[in-house]
């Protein structure tokens, strides 16, 4: 760390009557064009910290914060800067502690980094606590106003009067405004480009130009203060643009998911709002007038806002049964809630799709947290014997890929889909090359449509396994073809009641015949092996945006080459045991307490593969930290003598 430790406060005592230093924009501007170059900055040879530095911003929630946060994330992604942007906030409670994480690298390294390098603070209840959580050499930005004190002999100080100088713009709005200012200071003391900052600012008010105007000149407030009171000779991080890909953007994964969905020709969406899934309800409602809207404007998507989440997934299976793609998105309580309808699809075969944005647990916990924890649930929902199809996205494509992908296998197994994504991947924005179009037709699965496929069936029954698949065909209601009774009890294969053993147990073996087979035509695991196949690693889901860094780290350190095996879907493939078969150590790495994918290994492979394989689990609502989890593999390969 090269910062030195150094106090800067504002040349003006707080209480004295601070220059208001703007600019007036004409309306062009205020759009979004070009302003005038700023000089080029001259080095000091000091050595420069380029693209490799995390930041931390601490406010509160209902502030305006979010906006300029996210300002700051789309001024450096406009300039080619790989950067990633983590919102840690309260359960929508107005004025609690919100924390914004900017992770910039060069490596395309997304998970938060070992240490915060730059810390904004803005928020008095959490002042102490920020301040004292810094290690030596950071560089401290506080508001002056909030009047607390920063003694930090050992970091670099900067105290600016940020409430007092946004109050000068518009007193209403100062509370929002100076937000925009530590806009303006960072801008400055990173080298932010103009354009790029003045592009993400109009995208962030787009068609709210007096607004744009207002924080165009909070933001040049901030960059004037640095200019006049800070030697940024003696700062080190610096922001520098890389090559633009101009196919590249930055979506939340509740947003692929919802627009996947529209894709896959969802027409009947049944939620009730729960965080962290609400967004991709939202996302889906606001896609359909641009989608799914006639010539005449009318849409073809129906939306019901259930009186909770029983009632929305007896929906789904409602229009399941009627032929139409219907789904509801939720998290783990409302999973919980659903049990009794999961249950009824998967045993009278109806299909539908389910998507659970995982947040802690269990019971309420933490709603705006993340974690891994519905696994097991999911694969395993309702009582008695039951297996689910699990889609586990890890990326933005995935992620649209998988929004469209659930129905059709939802309608080729007859049975309820789970899309499984979490907190971290669903409400962040992630970067995205783009999304590809699904070009094959959608696959409706075994749907007989007239009499003469009826009749082309010797013995039809609705639960009848004509082709070995373990999937039966089925007519649909307003077809005029019989029978359309579905069972949710005992039934034989005409769908008739029966409580015969041997009908039970034929029927349960089928349900699971049907399930094992889709294990080589579901998303396949994506593998990335190492030549040497020493030490494999199984994950799964948001884990993908870390295991590149925890990989670098665990060759750096320990000197040990790992290959990686993401599992990208359940039932598991049969390439997920040739991958523990050619690895003399697995380790099974997830985001929750209890190793869930591992247990679910352990149950479904061969025993004599089980003393390979060592689970490393960790959950504290955090998004995943690479250090974290590699000092998690260290220790378990440690502890096995590897």
């Amino acid at each position: 760390m090269h910062c030195v430790a150094k106090q800067y406060l504002p040349k003006e005592a707080d209480d004295a009557a601070m220059p208001i230093i703007g600019t007036t924009r004409d309306q062009s501007y205020a759009q979004g064009g070009l302003r005038p170059p700023r000089p080029k900055e001259t080095m000091s040879p000091m050595e420069r910290i380029v693209n490799d530095f995390q930041l931390n911003i601490a406010t509160a929630n209902g502030t305006g914060s979010q906006s300029a946060n996210l300002i700051l994330l789309h001024t450096m992604f406009n300039m080619g800067v790989p950067v990633s942007g983590k919102n840690l906030f309260p359960s929508n409670i107005s004025g609690l502690p919100t924390w914004y994480i900017l992770r910039v690298s060069d490596n395309g390294y997304q998970a938060p980094g070992d240490r915060t390098h730059i810390q904004v603070v803005m928020n008095k209840a959490t002042w102490d606590e920020d301040v004292a959580n810094c290690l030596p050499g950071t560089l401290i930005l506080f508001n002056t106003n909030v009047k607390m004190p920063v003694e930090r002999d050992d970091c670099t100080v900067i105290g600016v009067p940020m409430t007092k100088m946004a109050r000068g713009l518009n007193p209403k709005l100062a509370k929002m405004i100076s937000n925009m200012v530590y806009v303006g200071l960072l801008a400055e003391i990173l080298g932010l480009d103009d354009a790029a900052l003045d592009a993400a600012l109009a995208q962030q008010f787009k068609g709210k130009a007096r607004a744009i105007e207002l924080n165009l000149e909070a933001v040049d407030l901030g960059r004037d203060f640095v200019k006049e009171n800070v030697n940024l000779d003696e700062i080190p991080f610096r922001i520098e643009s890389r090559e633009v890909d101009e196919k590249l953007f930055l979506v939340e994964g509740n947003e692929a998911v919802a627009l996947g969905s529209h894709y896959g020709g969802v027409g009947l969406l049944s939620w009730y709002p729960i965080t962290p899934s609400s967004s991709l309800a939202e996302g889906i409602i606001a896609y359909i007038p641009e989608l799914r809207a006639d010539e005449n404007g009318d849409h073809y998507c129906a939306v019901v806002q259930a009186e909770d989440e029983l009632a929305a997934a007896g929906m789904v299976v409602g229009g399941g049964w009627s032929g139409i793609r219907a789904m509801t998105a939720t998290s783990g309580p409302g999973i919980s809630l659903m049990s009794e309808f999961i249950g009824l699809a998967y045993f009278a075969e109806v299909p539908g799709v389910i998507w659970d944005v995982n947040r802690t647990g269990p019971s309420t916990g933490l709603p705006t947290r993340t974690q891994q924890g519905d696994l097991t649930m999911l694969y395993e929902a309702s009582h008695g014997d039951t297996t689910h199809p699990v889609l586990i996205p890890g990326n933005m494509q995935e992620c649209f890929e998988y929004g469209w992908k659930a129905f059709d296998v939802a309608e080729r197994l007859q049975t309820l889909v789970f899309g499984f994504s979490d907190l971290d991947l669903g409400m962040n924005r992630w970067s995205c090359p783009g999304f590809e179009y699904p070009e094959t037709p959608m696959d409706r699965g075994k749907v007989l449509r007239t009499q003469e496929e009826l009749d082309a069936i010797e013995n039809y029954g609705r639960y009848r396994d004509v082709d070995g698949d373990g999937i039966p065909y089925r007519t649909l209601p307003g077809s005029g073809l019989d029978p359309i009774l579905y069972r949710g009890t005992g039934h034989d294969e005409d769908g008739i009641y029966s409580e015969k053993p041997e009908v039970y147990q034929a029927l349960m073996m089928r349900l699971k015949r049907k399930m094992d087979n889709a294990r080589t035509w579901l998303p396949q695991p994506v593998l990335r092996e190492e030549d040497e196949k020493e030490v494999g690693i199984i994950y799964y889901g948001s884990m993908e945006n870390s295991i590149q860094e925890i990989d670098d780290i665990l060759e750096d350190e320990i000197g040990r080459k790992v290959s990686q095996c993401r599992v990208r879907s359940l039932p598991l493939s049969p390439v997920v045991e040739q991958f523990i078969q050619d690895h003399e150590t697995v380790i099974v790495l997830e985001i929750n307490r209890d190793g869930q994918l591992y247990g679910i290994l352990r149950r479904e492979l061969p025993h004599e593969l089980i003393p390979r394989m060592h689970s490393a689990a960790y959950s504290d609502g955090m998004p995943p930290r690479a250090r974290h989890y590699a000092e998690l593999i260290k220790n378990v390969l440690e502890e096995v003598g590897e």
